[in-house]
């Protein structure tokens, strides 16, 4: 059976409509609430990375924990949402950037599996998976889509300054986010594709008056039916098989 998980970000907290088990899932890093649904013949382990009430913010996300979870329940996929900022004038909010590329600026987190006495250099050239991201831009969406681009993934949990937007466009950044990072590094490690629906809820600072959460939140609300039934139609779409030339590890 196909096992996939799924890393709700900002609003997007439950799938609607897709009965589910909730369960514990036990790791070296601490318990994971994990909620267990079906698609076809597709199992789907759902997890909202902030918590159900948005009580936990980005830069204290327990990532490892989140991660050694779903590996540990079978699954070698996950589908992730990053609510972002744009730092593109061309790439305007209620756009998904199924990104392909990332610049790390997070300073404090956790972000390997290996530690002293156990060290290993991972491959990130192609840290999200290109196979996943293809039959994501094939998946028919009601909102437009974005194939390719490069997340900027800050500490948070503030927003950025205008000179730091500047900044990160100057460096080919494309949108701005605080969770992608270290996600899809720890899923590399554990051997699991990894894509990111990167959902544009603003501006970046700069290219607007002023950046707030609930501005975010908002835009999250308009699409979050959308965006459930995305995930729930790419989940069908993909493939048994991988065809990615994704790292594995043992």
């Amino acid at each position: 059976m196909v096992k996939i998980g799924v890393i709700g970000g900002s609003g997007i907290y439950k799938i609607e409509g897709l009965p589910s088990t909730e369960i514990s899932v036990n790791t070296e890093y601490g318990d994971v609430s994990v909620f267990v649904a079906q698609v076809d013949q597709t199992e789907v382990y759902f997890l909202p990375r902030h918590g159900l009430g948005h009580s936990v913010p980005p830069h204290l996300v327990n990532y490892r924990a989140n991660i050694r979870a779903l590996q540990g329940l079978g699954a070698d996929r996950i589908i992730a949402t990053n609510a972002v900022g744009s730092l593109n004038p061309d790439i305007k909010p209620g756009t998904v950037v199924l990104v392909d590329q990332f610049l790390d600026f997070t300073k404090l987190r956790k972000s390997t599996f290996f530690e002293e006495g156990n060290v290993v250099h991972t491959d990130m050239t192609y840290p999200y998976c290109p196979e996943m991201i293809d039959v994501a831009y094939n998946v028919p969406t009601p909102f437009p889509k974005r194939k390719g681009g490069v997340m900027v993934v800050t500490e948070g949990p503030r927003f950025e300054s205008a000179a730091e937007v500047k900044a990160y466009g100057m460096l080919g950044g494309d949108v701005v986010g605080m969770t992608s990072i270290p996600e899809v590094v720890l899923s590399r490690e554990a051997g699991m594709c990894y894509l990111s629906l990167a959902i544009v809820s603003n501006f970046a600072a700069g290219l607007q008056t002023e950046v707030s959460h609930h501005e975010v939140l908002d835009i999250m609300d308009k699409l979050n039916n959308q965006i459930q039934t995305f995930i729930v139609d790419l989940i069908k779409a993909m493939p048994e098989e991988k065809h990615c030339n994704c790292p594995r590890r043992a």
